[in-house]
């Protein structure tokens, strides 16, 4: 192999001795070293005295393991995998695909294709959990093949993915992908519960609300209020070890306590509730590479959550924090803000997120709305600083 200085390294078993001592024996001048770098690199193009090719297989694939787990874009991989014809096989061993992390599976909507579905499937078959979980939700919720994403993702929940045990307790919590006499209450709270034990801290701050509405559990509003603040520690806890790695200063929470709504202030960038409960606000964390796809997928056929929007057949709409991504299955599946009727959730924690975010500012009451389709009137309550979601 050539490095920086020309120097060429071959394996013992790959040139034999008599070459060997003829390039020892051979005059040391510049046209003898050009011809013979010349023959070298002959030899290079050609494969036969490689030391790429004497380099075994399991030291490859954990090199790239390491490149699929740490890749911040799927395009990490793919470009790995082109490099050469060796690559492009061991890129597709079972090893690196199973230790691809979510950011290296991160599939754009626009992107998306019979290619990029292979390429979850394999990550998924190969035992990614995070690919089973992401290939679910598309599944689930954009190619509406509810059955597979359903599996997929309690193929991921089964072995304690804690997104995946979430957006179960969810599809338990609205019946998705069946009526509303699928809906199972206390199989969202154990799933919640599950993922509040691997601390979710979305599923934290459902299990709270959950806990103190009495929704599908005894209601304990002390015991909910705990889980609502331990959701709220762990989110700080996640933006002090960020990468950024700059501890918030008593200034800059104090402009996040007191955010502004003007016309310069951001919208949705300006950060996601801390302590969404006690009125405190930090930085927004990334979003999931599911969701992001599922809002890019909405998005590109021009649906919108912000306010309730269609998402198109049937009259289904999204859920309103930004976020999520979310859709109906069937109509009026979400819950509404019972005061204003604009806004609609797919669960208490986003509809806890977006209050704080952006309802609480445009929130009003309007005349009482009726609901005319199949006598849902879930309604999400938001008259107050306590985000209460209220159900009829």
């Amino acid at each position: 192999m050539r490095t920086r200085r020309g120097a060429w390294y071959s394996p013992a078993d790959a040139c034999s001795e008599d070459a060997e001592a003829a390039a020892i024996k051979r005059p040391r001048d510049v046209a003898g070293d050009q011809a013979g770098c010349g023959r070298k690199r002959q030899r290079w193009s050609s494969g036969g005295c490689d030391s790429f090719d004497a380099l075994p297989d399991d030291l490859l694939i954990c090199i790239l393991s390491r490149v699929s787990a740490s890749a911040s874009s799927p395009s990490d991989l793919i470009s790995a995998s082109l490099t050469c014809r060796r690559f492009n096989s061991l890129a597709t061993h079972s090893l690196v695909l199973s230790k691809a992390s979510s950011k290296c599976l991160a599939v754009g909507a626009k992107n998306w294709g019979d290619s990029a579905h292979r390429f979850l499937k394999r990550c998924a078959d190969a035992g990614n959990m995070e690919a089973c979980y992401i290939l679910g939700m598309i599944r689930f919720y954009c190619l509406r093949n509810r059955g597979s994403g359903a599996s997929l993702m309690a193929k991921a929940a089964i072995n304690c993915h804690a997104p995946a045990l979430y957006s179960l307790a969810v599809i338990q919590f609205n019946g998705s992908g069946g009526s509303k006499n699928d809906k199972d209450l206390r199989a969202g709270v154990a799933l919640c519960a599950r993922a509040a034990f691997l601390g979710h801290v979305d599923a934290l701050r459902e299990l709270g609300h959950c806990l103190q509405d009495g929704y599908g559990v005894r209601q304990n509003v002390a015991e909910g209020r705990r889980f609502l603040v331990q959701a709220n520690a762990r989110e700080l806890a996640a933006v002090l070890s960020s990468a950024s790695g700059a501890l918030p200063t008593r200034s800059s929470l104090l402009a996040w306590n007191h955010p502004r709504h003007d016309a310069d202030a951001p919208r949705a960038a300006a950060g996601c509730p801390l302590l969404s409960d006690f009125g405190c606000n930090v930085p927004a964390p990334e979003v999931h590479a599911a969701n992001r796809f599922l809002s890019e997928w909405f998005a590109a056929r021009g649906v919108g959550g912000g306010s309730g929007g269609s998402a198109g057949d049937g009259g289904l709409r999204l859920c309103s924090h930004a976020g999520c991504g979310r859709a109906e299955t069937r109509r009026h599946e979400f819950r509404r803000c019972s005061v204003c009727g604009v806004v609609n959730y797919c669960s208490r924690a986003c509809q806890a997120l977006d209050w704080k975010l952006r309802h609480k500012s445009e929130c009003a009451p309007q005349e009482r709305w009726i609901n005319d389709g199949d006598g849902e009137n879930d309604g999400v309550g938001a008259g107050n600083d306590d985000v209460i979601m209220a159900v009829s």
